[in-house]
């Protein structure tokens, strides 16, 4: 317990303590907004000079003066939920939300105006599987460099990440708590992030980084991946609740399992069945607890199967699922974060030709799933997965572009905007950002980016972020203005 928390205790007006708590940490998170917004980051100059050889001092944030609104005007816009391009409307901006949209030349006059020019305004970007801690590291650092460097690393690269129009991630799995607290407070620019924390494993599964030479395992013995936060194996309910647990006290927005084999681990087959039904309920359970969900790694119908009868919300990757499939995650209301894996040049590097065989095998069932979930109805929304490729990060959004090979281009971004912003919700009061995201709604969090190619027409303006992003703004705070 806290000082202040144990001096009201000692006074009997309170019996535990109340600073992790998810309407303590949402006030710290409003009161931090506000702060930023308002510029107050002066004191923090000695802090921040630690970090400038690595570049993770925050670019200076330009947003509205005290309370005054930012009004956008000469532009057309995509909601992030109609399939279609609007125009002849401003959009208001004030204390970091959407004030209002409104008939273009009716702001106020005290709103400071940034004439767009005629181009394109969308919402933020959302990638609903990143991994903000891995994704600059190789899997050797990952799993022996020092963390600290792990962390630098993780700081330069959540930079990058916000600068490619990528305002939101949900983290599917990493030790990404300290440096989503660091961008909360303003301390490194990045996107807002909803982290699961470890990735909980069963022995022998996708997030079982040890080597054969490391079994058997004793009691209590911890793997160094499961020191660093990477990966938490548990076997059994009993295990499974406790480090679920674990991940929601460090500050988890939801849960993730791994239910099913992997490309990149080596000793679990890709249609290996990981984590028996009762104990993916136990998961399940703990985050239903905290009024949170699970996600899960797995990508066979049985496997799948088995998740949703558990409970699981949201399905990551899934790329080998069948109709039956398809339409039980539709009939069961459940996600599927799905990720264009097409063993192409951008995917994660395989160093090994099982590896390859199983990338190889996803890639194929890639196409057929997301026709297939396209034409069930099933709820989809779009991540990437680069994990561990550092030289990968930067086809984030190129990733995104590569969606419409399967769909119309406003399509492809409602995945990446409204759709995926409906996904992240399900975290209720532990997502610790209050207001809808992924959408241009009057209310809603005011992440937008100005771009200068047509949405309706195609997306490859993504691969060229520099270039194509005239603006870029994160909780009502310009990151970036070059119109």
């Amino acid at each position: 317990m806290c000082q202040i928390c144990s001096a009201a205790s000692a006074q009997g007006t309170l019996d535990h303590c109340l600073c992790g708590s998810p309407q303590t940490q949402a006030a710290f998170a409003r009161i931090e907004a506000d702060l930023r917004r308002r510029e107050m980051l002066g004191g923090m100059a000695a802090v921040l000079g630690l970090f400038a050889g690595f570049g993770l001092g925050p670019e200076p944030a330009h947003g509205q003066g005290a309370g005054q609104p930012l009004l956008l005007t000469n532009l057309r816009y995509f909601d992030g939920s109609r399939l279609a391009m609007q125009d002849g409307r401003d959009i208001l901006i004030k204390g970091g939300r959407i004030a209002a949209i409104l008939h273009a030349g009716q702001g106020p006059e005290e709103a400071r105006r940034i004439d767009c020019g005629g181009r394109a305004v969308i919402p933020g970007l959302i990638d609903s599987h990143w991994h903000s801690t891995l994704v600059g590291v190789t899997q050797l650092q990952a799993m022996s460099a020092d963390i600290g460097f792990v962390h630098l690393m993780a700081g330069q690269q959540a930079q990058a990440t916000l600068m490619r129009g990528f305002t939101t991630v949900r983290d599917t799995g990493g030790p990404a708590f300290g440096l989503k607290l660091a961008i909360d407070r303003g301390v490194v620019p990045g996107p807002r992030i909803l982290a699961s924390g470890a990735m909980i494993s069963q022995t022998s599964g996708h997030g079982d980084f040890r080597m054969v030479g490391d079994l058997p395992r004793a009691d209590g013995d911890l793997h160094y991946i499961e020191k660093a936060g990477v990966a938490a194996i548990a076997d059994g309910r009993a295990e499974v609740l406790r480090r679920a647990r674990e991940q929601l006290m460090k500050g988890a927005s939801q849960i993730k399992i791994m239910a099913g084999g992997g490309v990149t681990s080596l000793y679990d087959p890709l249609e290996s069945l990981q984590f028996t039904e009762d104990e993916m309920r136990a998961a399940v359970e703990a985050a239903a607890d905290w009024g949170t969900y699970v996600c899960a790694h797995v990508y066979t119908a049985k496997g799948i199967q088995r998740c949703l009868r558990a409970g699981v919300k949201s399905i990551e990757h899934g790329q080998l699922a069948d109709l039956e499939t398809a339409r039980m995650m539709r009939d069961e209301g459940a996600w599927w974060s799905i990720q264009p894996f097409l063993a192409d040049e951008d995917a994660n590097p395989k160093s090994d030709p099982r590896q390859q065989a199983k990338a190889d095998e996803v890639a194929t069932g890639t196409v057929q799933a997301f026709d297939m979930g396209r034409a069930e109805g099933v709820n989809m929304a779009f991540g990437t997965d680069v994990l561990m490729n550092p030289a990968g990060a930067e086809t984030q959004g190129r990733q995104l572009a590569k969606l419409t090979r399967f769909m119309d281009p406003l399509e492809a971004l409602r995945m990446a905007t409204g759709a995926a912003g409906e996904l992240l919700a399900l975290s209720g009061a532990l997502a610790s950002y209050e207001g809808r995201l992924g959408v241009i709604e009057e209310g809603a969090l005011a992440d937008l980016l100005v771009v200068a190619g047509d949405p309706e027409a195609g997306l490859d303006w993504l691969d060229t972020p520099d270039q194509s992003l005239a603006l870029i703004m994160k909780d009502g705070a310009i990151v970036k203005e070059a119109l």
